[in-house]
């Protein structure tokens, strides 16, 4: 008899196996696993040279790479520029940008913890007190009829109920615990566009201040070039009143010397707008603001630049972070669409009293109660569920691909920084003889002018080229302080090795200040 029983449950141990599963934790739909690192070694095609040349003057100071050297989390601290430190700190604590991140993480890890509600039951309790007057009086069962009882003059009674209510449905196949990590993959998602624009406020601002010393060094070349020809003109101009030269020469030294003031009202508008662009980053209004004085001599380039290991890029970049967070949450909501098609379960009880007094309100006369189950199936719905499964499945290929893209693309950025920095160094180099000469060469022929040797020409083609020598030195010392700050932009910045995020917000919030 005992054998016959085992035989005849045997078709029904699979069914028990999967509901003992089931109930154990399991949840449908794929498992996220974190994508695997790329398996490169170097970021460019050829092994770049470890130290970049070297050029006399501002920002011409040889620069070395160091792989695998720890980037500091407030790696701007490495050019020593106290009106730059000041710069980013009135930003990280003002910028709107930066507070607009900051509360999106908060609502996004609160949403988590209201999600997080649903894996426990649900418990009510309610208090109803009514005042009625029934024809058929307080039992409601008349006795003598309804045309006596109305006649009978029945009194107005109270009806008082006090009860509890629990509700509870099983997460059986998971589809909670999916939408919870859905929602936990959304706020890894908003932390590290937290640290996206953390990083890329602080890159900017360097940015912009370099540009801005850039342009005031430009600006100050050009007025220094155009006195000097302002000098020459009225040299010239003497020169044609004593009947010594033709007027012609004072007349195109005049055109030179109006094609130099006219490169300045450009220079100086870049200059206007950088300025409240650093307003903006500051999260003040333009007549708000005010530079502390800032040139490029007073900025130091970094000499020992950090250059991660390829292989913890992916963990460094928070673009990487927020796709891989991103492929996480699309992950989750195929477990979502998944368990939408299957049973859902709903459990429900409730207990209270219903008496016409409060003295009789809880006594055990009066005892309420009720206990529900039900399973609820989708037979039928036009192949909607089926197709938001699938729509869920190739978003998620979507995401997946998106995250390669951004890796390839990170990778590409990082790259490119590291061969613009060489290539920056042997501008600078190049630039800054081309100056040196320009400049020497100008001297000679003004010499050589004064002694008749050469026509005027000669003198404005020298000018010219020394100008554009100048404005090109400037510009590439400028460059090298650009690209070394995307350098760091594009490792990631450091944000793990900050420090300035108060204890009681590490885990959860970000760079709150």
């Amino acid at each position: 008899m005992i054998h016959n029983t085992s035989r005849l449950l045997r078709p029904f141990r699979p069914v028990g196996l999967a509901c003992a599963a089931l109930l154990s934790g399991c949840a449908v739909g794929p498992n996220y696993h974190p994508p695997k690192a790329p398996q490169v070694s170097s970021y460019t095609e050829q092994r770049l040279p470890a130290r970049t040349v070297s050029a006399p003057g501002v920002g011409g100071a040889s620069q070395t790479l160091v792989l695998g050297k720890k980037i500091g989390g407030e790696w701007w601290s490495l050019f020593h520029s106290p009106s730059l430190d000041l710069l980013i700190k009135t930003a990280l604590a003002n910028n709107p940008s930066l507070l607009a991140a900051q509360n999106a993480l908060l609502a996004a890890q609160d949403t988590v913890r209201a999600q997080e509600g649903s894996f426990f039951p649900s418990l009510s309790g309610s208090f109803n007190a009514t005042r009625e007057r029934s024809p058929f009086g307080v039992s409601g069962s008349g006795g003598a009829g309804a045309a006596g009882a109305a006649s009978s003059g029945a009194s107005p009674f109270s009806l008082l109920n006090a009860s509890v209510s629990v509700s509870y449905a099983p997460d059986i196949f998971g589809g909670v615990r999916r939408q919870v990590e859905n929602l936990r993959a959304q706020a890894q998602n908003q932390r590290f566009a937290l640290e996206a624009t953390y990083l890329a406020l602080t890159a900017n601002i360097v940015t912009a201040a370099v540009t801005d010393a850039s342009l005031k060094a430009q600006i100050e070349a050009t007025d220094q070039i155009i006195a000097a020809e302002e000098r020459e003109l009225r040299i010239l101009r003497r020169q044609v009143a004593l009947g010594g030269i033709p007027a012609a020469n004072a007349l195109t030294q005049e055109a030179q010397l109006a094609q130099t003031r006219a490169t300045l009202p450009p220079l100086q508008s870049q200059l206007a707008q950088e300025r409240n662009q650093l307003a903006a980053y500051e999260g003040v209004m333009p007549d708000q603001f005010h530079l502390p004085d800032l040139d490029l001599a007073d900025i130091v380039l970094p000499r020992h630049l950090p250059v991660s290991l390829p292989s913890d890029l992916v963990r460094q970049r928070p673009d990487i972070r927020e796709a891989a967070a991103t492929l996480h949450e699309e992950t989750a909501l195929v477990g979502v669409a998944t368990a939408n098609m299957l049973p859902q379960i709903t459990l429900s009880a409730g207990v209270g009293h219903e008496a016409l007094s409060a003295a009789a309100l809880f006594t055990p006369q009066t005892l309420l109660w009720n206990l529900a189950a039900g399973v609820t199936q989708p037979l039928f719905e036009g192949g909607t569920l089926l197709y938001k499964r699938r729509a869920a499945i190739a978003t998620m290929r979507e995401a997946a691909a998106n995250y390669q893209n951004t890796v390839v693309l990170a990778f590409q950025n990082v790259s490119d920084t590291l061969l613009a920095l060489q290539y920056d160094a042997s501008t600078l180099a190049a630039d800054t003889t081309a100056e040196a000469s320009a400049k020497a060469s100008l001297a000679v022929i003004e010499r050589q002018y004064r002694l008749g040797g050469v026509p005027y020409t000669a003198v404005l083609t020298a000018e010219q080229t020394y100008q554009t020598a100048v404005i090109a030195r400037i510009k590439a010392s400028a460059q090298r302080y650009a690209d070394t700050a995307a350098l760091f932009q594009a490792l990631g910045g450091g944000w793990w090795n900050r420090q300035d995020i108060a204890h009681d917000v590490r885990t959860c919030c970000g760079v709150l200040p």
